[in-house]
């Protein structure tokens, strides 16, 4: 039977397992071969690149990914995807109530409830997608922190994830519009890429506040005061039409702001403001470039303060 030498016996499991794996790594010189593979692994150059072609490489990851963020979502609940639909709707009779009732706003000639319900479906999607997204890098610090693969697929995960609510609410709207009679128009056909545009802000507001939260945890006391904030200074419970003209350019500084007053054109069939939405598309297209090109720069020290 093969015996340790005398120092080797008093070592730990750890040192004698690491003195091991040194053992069988470390080969003769002479023994060495031209004919071998070398693996170099070098440190990666200080230009910061999106490399989509290896998110691509990752899909079935991010599939998957996905799907464990919308099993755990509505794991052991009790009304299950119906909250996704309770979300929308509780603040909507809370607002039909005090606005619509009481305060009389103003709703473009559309019932209020309704008014009101075609702005909260598109933003309260937004605000899950950015909240998901920005605790998501945290959330998976045992990933982070193990296993190396784009660490981008984790907060677009969450954005993506969150759609699955949008449609189940929307199927409450379609409802709703039945119940009030208002008719289907062939505008509805820009509501898909309206909300490729509301998607695009969300994960370029997502994978920044994501990338800063990893070393700022403050991000997730300030992000719930900014989204609720957020949300009054977008048209969510009022026209844009209530803000006065000469106010109207700080209205279109806010993405949201176009993109949801064209989310209810589409589906009311009223005219489009285009200029607004084409404002919006720009901003979402600069952030969520801006957004991933930070959390690439950022990401290379998420193991080490995470």
């Amino acid at each position: 039977m093969h015996r340790l030498p005398r120092k080797q016996r008093h070592m730990s499991s750890t040192e004698k397992w690491l003195l091991l794996q040194f053992e069988t790594c470390t080969l003769p010189a002479h023994s060495a071969s031209p004919l071998e593979p070398v693996l170099t692994i070098r440190a990666s150059s200080k230009n910061v690149t999106l490399n989509l072609a290896e998110v691509w490489q990752y899909r079935e990851l991010l599939y998957f990914l996905i799907w464990r963020d919308i099993k755990l979502r509505y794991k052991q609940t009790a009304l299950g995807a119906a909250w996704a639909i309770i979300q929308p709707v509780l603040p909507m009779l809370i607002f039909t109530l005090f606005f619509g009732k009481l305060a009389h706003v103003p709703s473009d000639g559309i019932p209020y409830s309704l008014f009101a319900y075609a702005g909260l479906l598109p933003w309260t999607y937004f605000s899950n997608a950015v909240s998901n997204s920005s605790s998501s890098v945290v959330a998976n610090s045992n990933l982070v922190t193990k296993v190396y693969f784009p660490r981008i697929l984790i907060p677009i995960s969450g954005v993506l994830a969150a759609l699955l609510d949008f449609v189940v609410a929307s199927s409450l709207l379609a409802g709703m519009m039945l119940w009030y009679h208002i008719p289907l128009r062939l505008s509805i056909l820009l509501v898909p890429s309206i909300l490729l545009l509301i998607t695009l802000f969300a994960m370029g507001t997502g994978t920044l506040f994501a990338a800063l939260n990893v070393r700022f945890r403050d991000i997730r006391f300030v992000l719930p005061f900014l989204i609720q904030f957020w949300m009054f200074a977008t048209p969510v419970i009022y026209p844009a039409a209530l803000v006065p003209g000469r106010w109207r350019w700080v209205l279109a500084l806010n993405p949201m702001a176009g993109m949801l007053e064209a989310f209810r054109a589409a589906i009311f069939g009223m005219p489009q403001a285009w200029t607004m939405l084409i404002i919006s598309g720009v901003v979402a297209t600069a952030l969520v470039l801006y957004g991933a090109y930070f959390f690439r720069s950022a990401e290379r020290t998420f193991a080490d303060v995470i």
